[in-house]
């Protein structure tokens, strides 16, 4: 006699009548659907726990490159008249062509920095100034091109550019006056005075990253370098190369091109803890995800088993029609399967369409909550993101059916391996 080929229509057709079954004919439909809702739930949460992932990453990454620089560098210079090190860029202009032919290398600016006190009405904030050109500031993409700016940048020789933290906590707009006390100022026979001058506001940008916004005003080269004592004289240069995430690949170059009393500093030497710390945090909520996932499997450990015990009269008697072992664990094998993958494709929609939506359902959370929820001082950007990935969903559908798949193989095969004469005596 021909035997039928491994899970023929037939096999297909004995599993979905057994899903189907009531439980008042042996079948297990409250366990069944028990172990659907579990896994499309834990599939979903997976979804939307690495779409979120994927978008914070992005979009800390993006705030970050787009207003700071991907390389500073900064100079070291031992002087053995003062016996101290000297970190001044006298020849500036020179170090910035050398690092603009360096390949890769999309632009290079010289920078003055200094920490100061601005004040406006009676209130006073910590102010982080950058002495920038106007050609090179129109160069910084979430400044220049900022969603939510007021004024105009083309402006900015005549006054300075500042973040909406800054402007917000100092209640300014575009025309006010604010001004900035340094305590590094004019240096008399009595001590060093602090230094205090007056600016227009003309541009408020807004980066995308809350403490770039609260903390930093953009002030004209040369005005800075007098501010801060610094004629003829540069802090640091600031280089941004073409692609950031492959940055620790041009610092040789970059290093070379500086010199040997150069000091080079990444993007990700300031922001790596960071990241590195998102990262153990994404390990971590995956192998939770994939936990959760399992104890949702095992419901269908739960259920094949009474299937089995319930329906041990009708192995039986198919055993003796002549189907074999193999038969026998492949039904109940695509019974258990087949609860995974309609799971599974249960959650992988459920979970897209709340990454979808997911602004209006955190509106709502916002709404009934009373209050914000999400918290831009803490974390740093203003909404929560999310990133939807093709490589992400086949990665929870993946797990959710490979573990599926491996846990109904145990109930299947205590199925194939009963005893015909056994199942039908005790029935």
């Amino acid at each position: 006699m021909k035997r039928a080929a491994p899970f023929s229509g037939f096999e297909f057709l004995i599993a979905w009548r057994y899903l189907r079954a009531k439980r008042t004919e042996g079948g297990v439909s409250v366990m069944t659907l028990i172990s659907l809702v579990g896994i499309a739930l834990a599939v979903a949460a997976l979804i939307i726990v690495l779409a979120v992932r994927s978008g914070f990453r992005t979009e800390f990454v993006d705030a970050i490159l787009g207003a700071n620089a991907h390389v500073t560098v900064y100079e070291r210079e031992f002087d053995p008249q003062t016996g101290k090190f000297d970190y001044a860029i006298d020849r500036y202009e020179d170090l910035t062509n050398r690092i603009e032919a360096v390949a890769g290398v999309t632009r290079v600016a010289p920078l003055i920095r200094g920490q100061v006190m601005g004040s406006s009405y009676d209130l006073n904030h910590g102010i982080m100034v950058f002495g920038i050109t106007l050609d090179k500031l129109k160069t910084i993409p979430n400044v220049a091109n900022s969603e939510r700016s007021l004024g105009n940048i083309e402006d900015f020789p005549d006054g300075v550019a500042l973040g909406s933290g800054v402007a917000k906590a100092l209640r300014l707009s575009i025309g006010d006056r604010i001004k900035l006390i340094s305590p590094n100022g004019i240096r008399t026979a009595f001590g060093t005075s602090p230094r205090v001058k007056s600016y227009t506001v003309a541009y408020i940008f807004t980066a995308g990253h809350y403490n770039i916004d609260q903390t930093r005003l953009y002030l004209p080269f040369a005005e800075a370098q007098s501010f801060f004592n610094r004629e003829g004289q540069a802090d640091q240069i600031e280089v941004f190369v073409s692609d950031p995430e492959s940055v620790d690949d041009m610092t040789s170059a970059i290093w070379e091109a500086s010199g040997d009393t150069a000091v080079l500093e990444t993007w990700r030497d300031y922001a790596g803890g960071f990241l590195r710390a998102l990262a153990i945090e994404d390990n971590v909520m995956l192998v939770i995800m994939i936990v959760l996932i399992l104890l949702s499997t095992m419901n269908i450990i739960s259920g094949l088993i009474m299937l089995v015990k319930n329906k041990g009269r009708d192995i039986g008697i198919l055993r003796t029609m002549g189907l074999t072992e193999g038969t026998v664990l492949r039904v109940f094998f695509l019974c258990g399967a087949g609860i995974g993958l309609i799971g599974t494709l249960l959650g992988v929609l459920f979970g897209v369409l709340f990454v979808a939506n997911i602004d209006a359902i955190f509106s709502l959370v916002n709404y009934i909550s009373g209050g914000e929820v999400w918290d831009p001082s803490i974390r740093g950007i203003y909404h929560l993101p999310s990133e939807l990935r093709g490589v992400d969903v086949a990665k929870a559908m993946g797990i959710s059916l490979s573990l599926s798949f491996i846990i109904t193989i145990f109930p299947a095969r205590r199925a194939a391996r009963m005893n015909p004469v056994e199942a039908l005596r005790n029935e």
